[in-house]
């Protein structure tokens, strides 16, 4: 029988880190400037990235690591560093250049991953699917993660709407509003790498 209560701590567990609301100024802010066509296919190759990319981790992950000899808080320093610079070009306005926006597809990096498939959703993802009994079990944990990219997907999709109202000296403000936002995610992420090293050592 489907396992709904695990089905609804994997999700819960997946909204609170991948956070929908909270990644919607940052995806307006890196794809601002582009057509609303292109910004609603950026949305979608954001969303298959992650997932992808987590379910690959969520398959083969503890085999990853353990092989390329990466610890988890290496991971979260090394998320957090490459945040950390996206969040500078969008404080200082380097991504109102042609160079920065036009030509580099966002919706991999730094949409794709680290920021909706990071650190903390892998190893949620890993250890979820490790803990998850029998068919039912591993059927619940899929299903959550399956319905967590839908949700950030139609979040992203029809965030679009709020540019037009916006306009584009709200668009300056939400990118300047997301860089701060986001270096805080990224020296957050890089101090918890930090502490976990500590404490593993």
């Amino acid at each position: 029988m489907f396992d709904v209560a695990l089905f609804g701590s994997v999700f819960v567990t997946l909204f609170v880190i991948m956070d929908p609301p909270g990644i919607t100024p940052i995806f307006l802010a890196l794809t601002s400037g582009r057509a609303t066509k292109v910004q609603r296919r950026m949305a979608l190759q954001a969303v298959l990235v992650a997932f992808g990319v987590i379910a690959v981790f969520g398959v083969f992950g503890q085999q990853i690591l353990d092989y390329l000899h990466v610890s988890v808080p290496a991971l979260m320093v090394a998320g957090g560093l490459l945040l950390l610079l996206i969040a500078l070009d969008l404080l200082t306005g380097k991504t109102d250049e042609p160079t920065q926006t036009k030509d580099v597809n966002v919706a991999l990096v730094p949409l794709g991953m680290p920021l909706l498939a990071g650190p903390g959703a892998i190893v949620t993802v890993i250890l979820a699917v490790r803990k998850a009994d029998g068919l039912d079990g591993q059927l619940a944990v899929w299903a959550a993660i399956l319905a967590m990219h839908v949700v950030l997907w139609l979040v992203m999709r029809y965030s679009l709407l709020v540019i037009r109202l916006i306009k584009d000296g709200g668009v300056v403000l939400v990118t300047r509003l997301s860089g701060m936002l986001l270096s805080a995610i990224a020296v957050q992420q890089i101090a918890n790498g930090i502490i976990q090293f500590v404490q593993g050592a």
